[in-house]
């Protein structure tokens, strides 16, 4: 089992979910207006340890994606 990070951004008037791999990812797609916060606020809100940031425009939150593992991993 391999865990992955993932932010998970939902853009409250739009009704819609975007996923990142990281915060720095977010902001290559969206804008700060977009979010309703900066990537520096964002980098220190303490998304790490599962909260969750909510704006006027979005809900952002750090989560962990589970995989199954490789075949090569089960050697």
């Amino acid at each position: 089992m391999r865990k992955i990070k993932v932010i998970h951004v939902h853009l409250l008037g739009k009704r819609r979910d975007l996923y990142f791999g990281s915060i720095a990812a977010v902001f290559t797609v969206l804008s700060p207006q977009d979010a309703g916060c900066t990537y520096n606020y964002l980098r220190r809100a303490g998304l790490s340890g599962g909260g969750t940031v909510v704006t006027k425009n979005a809900i952002i939150k750090q989560s962990m994606l589970i995989t199954s593992p490789r075949k090569d991993d089960c050697k």
